[in-house]
């Protein structure tokens, strides 16, 4: 049985490519354009691991993982952010997400996180 990502980005091309990339390595991908659509998808299907921007507009980022780890706090959360802010990071971690990238980050690295969420 694959396993299941909820994307979450603000940005069409960011959305498409982590799917397409995914998608080939047998995931089964879930898309959210904001944090209130992707906290809906959540109360429906619950993935196995959320790919989470943290400047979107409305909700950001952090509030979006403050809500999750309160309802499911077991979920991991890997953050993804444009903007090098170290303080939104660090609170980003603290709150629980596992890692975070910078945009534009290496995909490949990014894959590779994923799937070693799964090796333990």
């Amino acid at each position: 049985m694959s396993k299941k990502i909820l994307i979450v980005d603000d940005q069409p091309g960011i959305r498409l490519l982590l799917q397409e990339l995914f998608n080939q390595e047998n995931f089964e991908t879930q898309i959210a354009v904001n944090g209130l659509e992707a906290l809906k998808t959540l109360e429906n299907e619950q993935p196995d691991c959320v790919l989470l921007d943290m400047k979107m507009p409305g909700m950001s980022g952090i509030d979006v993982l403050k809500e999750l780890k309160l309802k499911w706090p077991e979920l991991p959360v890997i953050m993804m952010t444009a903007y090098d802010e170290i303080a939104l990071t660090e609170e980003a971690l603290k709150i629980g997400a596992l890692k975070y990238f910078t945009k534009p980050f290496d995909i490949f690295e990014l894959r590779d996180a994923v799937h070693q969420l799964f090796e333990k």
